[in-house]
């Protein structure tokens, strides 16, 4: 018996039960992102996140992915995504990226963000790797821009890759993408960081993708580790990730895993998100 199709657009009651995940979601990286220092282990992180989520009456959606066992992905250095929280330390000059997720009400939020540990004793790493992180956060938003006026999603893969390529040489991976989100953390449509020739499906109300541009400084060519999990750059360059969910609705976008619906990130491109009502 065929598998029922369904619809890549949400209704608008189910967009209004996107933003309590998005925000849970959203407290868990704020939770993360306040705790980051010299010291502090991944799995201290995971805990925090965990917490942060369920303090909003959530549970961690990562959790949900066969054979995963933490709230957060937590990838260091030349990890660019899927790193397993663990015992590991975080040190000075660090580049670090979290992911994490949320589910509430069988709903769900998906986000990233990436900081680099102050070192004075490495100037020229550290401020490398907050170039990376800078053209890697902008790209987010260029895309996120994007798909306000889009008329079709890849639309947002073309203004990622032409802001990224016009910071300097970094690498852009393409074996990992964004995607739809909504009654499951990965859903129809993929989302591209880079052009492809398909225009995609049309931007209309009720589209809800996560966008999350993930950059390299050198080679995009990546392996997976031991762990079965762990993304890492082949030349052992570093790594960058961001990501928000983000509601396509007829009065306009939402950044459901940002608190202000993404205002402070569009504000540069005379953007004013809407809330879906």
């Amino acid at each position: 018996m065929p598998g029922i199709r369904r619809s890549i657009y949400k209704s608008p009651a189910q967009l209004r039960l996107m933003l309590e995940p998005g925000l849970a979601t959203a407290d868990s990286l704020d939770a993360v992102r306040a705790a980051v220092r010299s010291g502090v282990t991944t799995l201290e992180l995971d805990a925090l996140a965990e917490q942060a989520i369920e303090a909003r009456g959530g549970k961690p959606n990562f959790k949900l992915e066969p054979g995963y066992h933490h709230t957060v992905c937590a990838s260091v250095n030349d990890e660019v995504v899927h790193g397993i929280p663990g015992e590991r330390m975080l040190g000075a000059g660090d580049i670090l990226s979290i992911d994490s997720g949320a589910i509430l009400k069988g709903w769900n939020g998906d986000a990233a963000f990436t900081v680099v540990l102050d070192d004075p004793s490495r100037p020229d790493l550290v401020a490398e790797r907050r170039a990376l992180n800078e053209v890697t956060e902008q790209s987010l938003w260029h895309g996120i821009a994007a798909l306000s006026n889009a008329s079709h999603l890849n639309q947002v893969g073309d203004a990622i890759e032409a802001y990224i390529l016009s910071r300097g040489e970094y690498g852009i991976l393409t074996d990992y993408i964004g995607h739809g989100i909504g009654r499951r953390m990965h859903e129809a449509p993929p989302v591209f960081n880079y052009s492809v020739r398909q225009k995609g499906p049309e931007v209309r109300p009720g589209l809800v993708v996560a966008i999350e541009p993930m950059v390299v400084s050198g080679s995009p060519d990546t392996y997976v580790r031991d762990d079965g999990w762990t993304v890492a750059t082949e030349d052992g360059s570093s790594a960058a990730h961001w990501e928000h969910s983000v509601a396509v609705h007829k009065d306009g976008i939402w950044v459901l895993t940002a608190h202000d619906g993404g205002a402070a990130g569009l504000k540069q491109f005379g953007i004013t998100p809407v809330r879906p009502a």
